[in-house]
């Protein structure tokens, strides 16, 4: 299946606004950045200096409604964590996303001729739970109804077998 027929079929596609589809008094999106629940338009790109259609260089100012980070003089921040940052990733007024999505790790899936950019999570910003290798704590009912929390077996090993009809 091609990523624009993937999108279409999430419904992520009618994100992205058109010039045909677009009113007068709304610039159309130069494109849609997907990440963490939200979808973000953005109406001013740069471009890339390499001539690639998969780079995204969006304005440092639209960076904290894309992704919560921040550009800074000690580099990419976010809360307590800050990413240094190369000069080739910023030109301008303008960052390459899609170059500090690889630094930190993070997947990204594009489709340029939508327009659409999807990013995944960043690994760095994971719970501790996945360092440690410790689940955390839930609670399921057991055959009787009765809840069973996953905390009343720590210090054993535990089979957890999940499953869904999706």
């Amino acid at each position: 299946m091609e990523r624009r027929d993937f999108l279409r079929m999430i419904s992520a596609a009618p994100l992205v606004t058109t010039a045909t589809t677009a009113t007068p008094a709304t610039p159309p999106a130069a494109a849609t950045v997907l990440y963490d629940d939200r979808a973000v338009s953005l109406v001013k790109l740069g471009k890339d200096p390499r001539g690639s259609r998969e780079a995204l260089w969006i304005r440092k100012a639209d960076l904290p409604r894309v992704n919560d980070f921040e550009v800074k003089p000690q580099g990419a921040c976010r809360a307590d964590i800050c990413v240094p940052i190369p000069k080739d990733m910023m030109r301008g007024d303008y960052f390459d996303v899609t170059a500090f999505a690889r630094k930190v790790g993070q997947s990204v899936v594009a489709d340029a001729d939508a327009r659409v950019w999807s990013l995944g999570e960043i690994p760095m910003l994971r719970g501790g739970f996945l360092e440690s290798r410790v689940a955390p704590d839930f609670t399921v009912p057991d055959r009787g109804g009765r809840p069973v929390h996953l905390s009343h077996f720590r210090g054993k090993k535990v089979l957890v077998i999940t499953w869904a009809s999706w």
